[in-house]
């Protein structure tokens, strides 16, 4: 052994005295020569090792052997043609499997492994795949190559929580085509896609398919706040009325909080794009003809035309989300009180526990100074001083968050906003009977509560329905049996950083081996 204070060398040899012959497999005592072979080893002590081996060759002894000659191996040291020890090897697999490349190479070499990115990819690519186990309850999922363009299906072993194969696709011919190669799946968890129901009907006839809970709720969400978007009107004329019966009761009127006026870019877009694709449509013109003449994407000018106002398309733009909502009162007794410094109400708010930046708080208070800009000086608008009429999404909140998780602010705000629409009342009591039957897996009750949205006038909500009706077993499935795709999700999640961090070289392959292989 030799040590130079960065690297350890070991000069080893053989101690048998009897070889067996790589190509007929005879033992041969008969020495035809020597050679030296170097191999990286794993570390030792933080030190890069080399191992020099001295090997023999042999001359066979089986007249009938195509080979002459033939090099001894070291079992557990030497392989034909290595250059690294099987130990080196298999650590450098884990750390592919685990970082791919660079991350990788940038790791081994800190651990005295140095090794090049490509070396780890050709590893990898090196490893076999794994068999296909037996399956009885199969798990089936999608997830994106290029988002919109291209994906992938994984399929995960429901009992062991394992992937255990990849599809090139999503398409159903391929999901029958491999469920026809390895028959006996008897359950198969899916999401509500088209294909895939239809690639297990044809490949697995007699499965049972199993719709996951999961995005049931997430559809029930979708139309939920698609309803409470159509009927906020009538949460803002509610307010108004009552402002106007304490206005009659107080000497100074009072003023209703909403967040102050904007002229946003994109609402006034998107009615300007929702009323010309409506005339375009008018002049009976098809969808595919209005793309063309309005130079938009068939998607967008499908959305547009199923919208019967535009003010469903416009929650997001003109009923945004601000980090500054909870603390709007405060920002208003600010403004009221003469404080009008942008600077000096967030330092206030911070005490309180925003997070948010002094630049929303600018935004908020531009509309009340005199003619919208904060450089002018003047009187200004007041502020308003009754509490705020909730956000669509909010309201959503509200009622698709279980009564117990509900603190007592909200719990009134909700009881508020369905007193004030009969719709939403109608919406929060088909949401709470739905999810009462997904919760106690009542998948029974599920004609009745579709029969009753049915006779109900909310659309989105019937548009729910009559997409659950067209999967209606494996739905009634879902919220019966006790089987779900949360593993799925989870495998698919984990994907996703696997996929990151082979990006530029994430070939089919490469990540089917990567996601087959990595624990």
């Amino acid at each position: 052994m030799e040590s130079d204070g960065v690297s350890v060398t070991l000069s080893v040899r053989s101690s048998v005295s009897v070889a067996a012959c790589s190509g007929c497999g005879s033992g041969s005592s008969r020495v035809h020569g020597r050679y030296r072979r170097s191999l990286a080893d794993s570390p030792v002590a933080g030190r890069g090792a080399k191992i020099v081996v001295t090997v023999r060759r042999f001359k066979c002894v089986n007249d009938a052997c195509s080979q002459t000659t033939f090099s001894e191996q070291v079992p557990g040291l030497t392989m034909p043609f290595a250059r690294r020890t099987p130990t080196l090897t298999k650590a450098l697999v884990s750390i592919a499997l685990a970082l791919a490349g660079r991350a990788g190479s940038r790791l081994a070499t800190q651990l005295g492994m140095p090794c090049g990115r490509d070396l780890l990819i050709k590893l990898i690519r090196k490893q076999p795949a794994p068999q296909v186990p037996a399956v009885t309850v199969l798990g089936v999922d999608d997830f994106a190559i290029r988002r919109r363009h291209s994906y992938n299906t994984i399929l995960i072993d429901m009992e062991t929580h394992r992937p255990i194969d990849v599809l090139p696709d999503r398409e159903a011919q391929t999901l029958a085509d491999w469920l026809t190669r390895h028959p006996g799946v008897k359950i198969v968890c899916r999401d509500r896609g088209g294909a895939y129901a239809e690639g297990v009907r044809a490949g697995a006839p007699d499965a049972l398919q199993v719709a996951d809970r999961f995005h049931l709720w997430k559809n029930l969400c979708e139309a939920a706040q698609k309803t409470v978007v159509a009927h906020h009107g009538c949460l803002r004329q509610a307010v108004r009325a009552e402002a106007e019966v304490q206005s009659e009761e107080h000497t100074a009127p009072l003023q209703i909080t909403s967040p102050p006026s904007r002229d946003y870019p994109l609402a006034a877009r998107t009615r300007q794009r929702h009323a010309d694709v409506q005339e375009c449509l008018a002049r009976g013109l098809s969808r595919a003809a209005v793309s063309r003449e309005l130079n938009l994407d068939i998607q967008t000018v499908r959305r547009f035309a199923d919208a019967a106002t535009a003010e469903e398309l416009l929650a997001k733009a003109e009923h945004r989300v601000s980090r500054l909502d909870p603390w709007r009162d405060v920002v208003n007794q600010c403004w009221n009180a003469g404080v009008t410094n942008a600077q000096d109400i967030t330092a206030e708010l911070r005490l309180l526990g925003f997070t948010g930046s002094v630049q929303i708080v600018r935004r908020y208070l531009r509309p009340l100074r005199p003619h919208g800009d904060g450089r002018k000086r003047g009187p200004g608008k007041s502020a308003p001083t009754t509490p705020a009429i909730p956000k669509p999404r909010q309201v959503s909140r509200w009622m698709l968050t279980h009564p117990d998780h509900l603190d007592e602010d909200d719990a009134l705000g909700l009881i508020t906003a369905v007193s004030s629409c009969e719709h939403l009342e109608r919406l929060h009591n088909h949401i709470r009977t739905f999810a009462a039957i997904m919760t106690q897996r009542r998948g029974a009750d599920l004609l009745a509560w579709l029969d009753t949205v049915d006779a109900d006038d909310l659309p989105a909500l019937q548009t729910l329905a009559t997409g659950l009706r067209r999967d209606l077993d494996a739905v009634i499935n879902g919220l019966t049996l006790e089987h779900n795709s949360g593993v799925v999700e989870g495998a698919v999640t984990r994907i996703k950083a696997l996929k990151r961090q082979c990006y530029g070289r994430a070939n089919f392959d490469l990540l089917r081996l990567r996601i087959l292989l990595t624990p």
